[in-house]
């Protein structure tokens, strides 16, 4: 299955540059010209610009990771460091530990402990972000405080690596904060609305991306949808087969699981769902796992 890396992966290449190119008229013409316009049009491209981070860390579209980080250094997203979500990306994909409250850093499940100690407007609040609607509306700040507080907890505990991640994203995020200041003429406040709002769209796909059962390889979803979201999302959502060929480029995704589709459907134990349009009509103001692990058991 897995294919000889080539030194340039053009394709890849050419979408980052439209990328930079959508972000840029969204700020200025489009702005300019209808302010509504330019929010979704930085949003759209904020979005993609995170997918294609993730295309990065997981080695495109250079061979050289110091060349290919480069092309994602402006934080179009403001609120997350490359570092952070490279690292912790990476550690996610360790397929033993997926769902697991404390191992998993991307993990949606609470410890059925920690959940029965929460007062209960906190569990209100993450009941609601366990729907769809919730985890779009309320889901990137949800998730950006414990990130921080997790990360604020590392640092103060010495950990240098989380600290030089942060660090690291004050250049790239003030190279974003200059551009709208001094070249575009979209406000900075419809920036940081666009940026939390691109993240929104990334909770669509991350919503249901891994389920709690007992065996590891059933974990991981498998969204047949061909349509813009998984355009947006650069086929991530064939989950299961990015998670079982992590060094796949976005565009074999579709192929690989098209020539072994009953192969990957019977290694993620069927998890699988038409479309986003499936997902939108039965979990929008649903949730579909609870909160707490519900396989959970005492370590």
């Amino acid at each position: 299955m897995s294919k000889a890396r080539k030194s340039v992966e053009w394709p890849t290449l050419v979408l980052l540059i439209f990328c930079y190119v959508v972000w840029a008229l969204a700020t200025t013409w489009a702005a300019a010209w209808f302010l509504p316009l330019g929010i979704a049009l930085a949003i759209g491209a904020g979005a993609l610009h995170s997918s294609l981070s993730h295309e990065v860390m997981h080695g495109h579209p250079f061979g050289n990771s110091w060349a290919s980080e480069a092309t994602v250094f402006p934080a179009l997203t403001m609120f997350i460091p490359y570092l952070r979500f490279r690292d912790t990306h990476l550690a996610h994909h360790n397929n033993e530990i997926l769902t697991d409250p404390y191992d998993d850093p991307e993990s949606n499940y609470m410890d059925p402990a920690v959940w029965g100690r929460m007062a209960v407007w906190h569990q209100m609040i993450l009941r609601f972000n366990n729907t769809l609607f919730g985890r779009m509306l309320i889901g990137p700040l949800v998730s950006q405080v414990g990130f921080m507080g997790a990360d604020l907890r590392a640092i103060l505990g010495g950990d240098r690596a989380v600290l030089m991640g942060w660090l690291w994203h004050i250049p790239s995020v003030s190279l974003v904060i200059w551009w709208y200041v001094s070249i575009a003429t979209m406000p900075l406040w419809a920036g940081v609305l666009s940026a939390y709002f691109a993240l929104s769209i990334l909770k669509i796909r991350t919503f249901l991306e891994h389920r709690a059962n007992n065996n590891a390889r059933a974990r991981t979803v498998i969204i047949a949808d061909r349509g813009p979201l998984a355009m947006i999302f650069l086929n991530n959502n064939l989950h299961a087969v990015h998670h079982m060929h992590p060094g796949m480029a976005w565009y074999d995704l579709p192929n690989a699981f098209a020539k072994d589709r009953a192969r990957y459907l019977d290694c993620n134990g069927g998890y699988y769902f038409a479309s986003y349009a499936q997902i939108f009509r039965r979990y929008f103001f649903r949730a579909k796992d609870p909160v707490p692990h519900p396989l959970w058991r005492k370590r």
